[in-house]
């Protein structure tokens, strides 16, 4: 059995997917293990299948009973457990409301991000490490003109996450581990 984080891309930092509803949906499909995180609908399961087999399987799932069809990510634990190694700002992690870890379906176009880097001001700062976006706003992620453009700033679809949710992942996928 391999354990996976499951990673919905909401809207304005929500899925609006039911947890509860959801995890009992994904028991009955089969998935072992189930947990949801609360506030925001993201999953941890367990299965025999591949990632791409589970992330059909979600999609299948979210999109019948739930009419949600945005963007799925589905990391291994190991995966996951290495998006939080690489972050490349460990002092952050003190005041983890401003650390965020967006996970992108692809690599993003230099130019994209040179462009974001342009809306930094003062302390903030963004990178991209291993197809996943870690942005710094230390005056919180709702007020930084960087988080603002985001989004759609970085031309690739993605499942932005704030740094408690990250480690709240983490424990649940260790948790089932």
């Amino acid at each position: 059995m391999t354990v996976y984080v499951v990673l919905f891309r909401g809207v304005g930092g929500a899925t609006q997917l039911p947890v509860k509803p959801l995890r009992e949906a994904l028991t009955e499909a089969g998935f072992r293990q189930v947990s949801t995180y609360i506030n925001s609908g993201n999953a941890v399961l367990s299965s025999r299948k591949g990632a791409a087999s589970v992330m059909a399987d979600v999609a299948r799932i979210t999109k019948n009973q739930f009419g949600f069809e945005k963007d799925i990510h589905v990391l291994s634990r190991e995966a996951w457990a290495e998006l939080i190694a690489t972050n490349p700002f460990p002092k952050a992690v003190e005041t983890p409301k401003f650390l965020h870890a967006a996970v992108l379906a692809e690599t993003p176009q230099p130019e994209r991000l040179e462009t974001l880097r342009a809306f930094a001001k003062g302390r903030e700062a963004i990178e991209v490490v291993d197809k996943v976006a870690y942005l710094y706003t230390p005056d919180g992620f709702g007020t930084s003109k960087l988080a603002e453009k985001f989004d759609k700033g970085i031309g690739v679809p993605n499942t932005a996450r704030n740094w408690n949710t990250v480690i709240a992942l983490a424990k649940l996928a260790d948790a089932i581990g």
